[in-house]
């Protein structure tokens, strides 16, 4: 096997775009290109899309390991590998259809952030399932 050692990736016109320093993390250069981004930093650590409705099932989902109904409204997603801190940020977007068929956009939270779950509730005028529920969590892994 070989290995390819190099500290910065340069364009043709001699300007970084990337940067690797001695513990691993890799810099980005940014659209001004006075600034820099940490590549790591800048990645979603978790995502998942999952049916509320009925028997809740995930359609797909990334570093997730599982979800738990905790009733009308309610459900815990577990992240598989641990976030370094309860501080991480989540995204999350549900919406369902009503008796009509029209599409419904329900406010939503989530509860009880830990290193390793959260709890997420669909709210519209009382708890309620959600037909989709996405959720995005962003941080430093443990």
């Amino acid at each position: 096997m070989s290995n390819l050692l190099v500290q910065n990736i340069k364009h043709t016109n001699n300007t970084t775009s990337m940067a690797i320093d001695s513990s691993g993390q890799v810099s980005v250069r940014g659209e001004s290109s006075s600034t820099t981004t940490n590549l790591q930093q800048g990645l979603g650590k978790a995502w998942c899309d999952w049916n509320q409705t009925s028997t809740q099932a995930i359609r797909d989902s990334f570093n997730i390991s599982g979800i738990t109904d905790g009733g009308t409204g309610k459900t815990t997603v577990s992240i598989n590998n641990d976030m370094a801190n309860d501080d991480w940020a989540g995204v999350l977007y549900q919406n369902g259809y009503d008796a009509d068929g029209f599409d419904n956009h329900y406010a939503g939270g989530l509860q009880s952030k830990t290193t390793s779950s959260v709890i997420m509730t669909g709210y519209a005028s009382a708890l309620i399932d959600a037909f989709t529920c996405d959720l995005i969590v962003m941080g430093d892994l443990a």
